[in-house]
């Protein structure tokens, strides 16, 4: 199979960001963006062979330098939320920037989604990709450590995608990096309550006030929180209060094993996606907060209009010991591997 690949530039402030086009010659296209190591777009065919984009975007990838919804963001150093912003580590207490009321959520006021990462194409036997790295520098959003991050966005003929995420410190410093795409497998045709998910978790992390988990691991059985069998997202969403933000617990343990950890369908387009990470939870966001303000091709990003799958360390783990733990030290090497994998039926 023939692969493609597109790069053009765009600019901000006097800065160059790229933005790639990749095309496996199998009806799926990925655009990805090195303003925020930002995966601004995926392609992908229907049952009938219909190309469309599923994912949350702009206009164009200039839309997304005053983004606001994290729409395809690479969040980190940490993902997620850390409760007041604060966290303790070998006895010295860390502040970090709060940007969600009084807590810390997605690295803070400028996370990695903000930054202009160096870019390179990954000349691939069997698939194309871009290799992105960037330095974050000791004390960044109040963050110890220096650290060295890769992400290579690698683009198969069995069109699946694949994101590695690696990582490297000179101080002991926690991080927690992952994809934060807004799913919409209809092609932006109508909201995700129709769409069907399956999550293989157990249990959840129940959160309190602020979406701080509360540090139970509780059991999903007989809560609207169960998808171990395939449920509309719709249907029990009514009972979860303000909907679904809530981290699912697919090991208790952070073994490295790459592992099955949702199935996302649409009927009426015969379109799934299978998710596979190496890390021990994954973030299911309904899109609580979506406001309509957004309007990409005449369609309003509503409320519940997409939903995010977000492979992760549980919320406010470095608060939360008997999470498995973030910690990344000195010759030790951080590493995230996430697959989506996209089919009909």
């Amino acid at each position: 199979m023939e692969f493609e690949i597109d790069v053009r530039a765009i600019e901000k402030d006097g800065n160059e960001a790229k933005v790639y086009l990749l095309k496996n010659g199998n009806g799926m296209e990925v655009e990805i963006l090195s303003y925020g190591a930002i995966l601004s777009r995926i392609v992908v065919p229907d049952r009938e062979g219909k190309k469309e984009n599923i994912l949350l975007t702009y206009e164009s990838p200039e839309g997304f330098f005053t983004d606001r919804y994290f729409f395809g963001a690479t969040a980190g150093r940490y993902a997620n939320r850390i409760a007041n912003g604060k966290f303790e580590l070998d006895g010295v207490a860390y502040q970090l920037a709060t940007n969600n009321g009084e807590n810390h959520l997605h690295g803070g006021v400028e996370g990695f989604n903000r930054k202009f990462w160096e870019s390179e194409v990954l000349e691939l036997d069997d698939a194309i990709g871009v290799k992105m790295s960037y330095f974050s520098e000791d004390g960044e959003e109040g963050y110890p450590g220096n650290l060295s991050t890769t992400i290579s966005f690698v683009l198969h003929a069995d069109n699946s995608l694949s994101i590695t995420m690696e990582a490297e410190t000179d101080q002991s410093t926690i991080v927690n990096l992952t994809h934060h795409g807004y799913f919409n497998l209809s092609g932006m045709k109508e909201n995700i309550l129709g769409h069907e998910l399956q999550i293989f978790a157990d249990h959840y992390t129940p959160v309190g006030a602020g979406l701080i988990p509360t540090g139970e691991l509780a059991p999903v059985e007989g809560t609207p929180f169960d998808f171990r069998k395939a449920m509309t997202v719709g249907s029990r969403i009514a009972a979860t209060g303000g909907g679904y933000d809530h981290n699912y617990v697919i090991k208790k343990i952070h073994d490295r094993d790459l592992t099955k950890m949702a199935e996302l369908s649409h009927a009426g387009t015969g379109r799934r996606m299978l998710l596979h990470s190496d890390k021990p939870g994954v973030q299911f966001y309904s899109g609580n907060f979506l406001d309509g303000k957004q309007a990409t091709q005449g369609v309003a990003y509503t409320k519940n209009y997409g939903l995010c799958l977000e492979p992760q360390f549980f919320p406010d783990s470095p608060n939360q010991p008997q999470f498995p733990s973030a910690r990344l030290d000195p010759g030790d090497k951080y590493r995230h591997r996430i697959v989506y994998a996209f089919e009909v039926f």
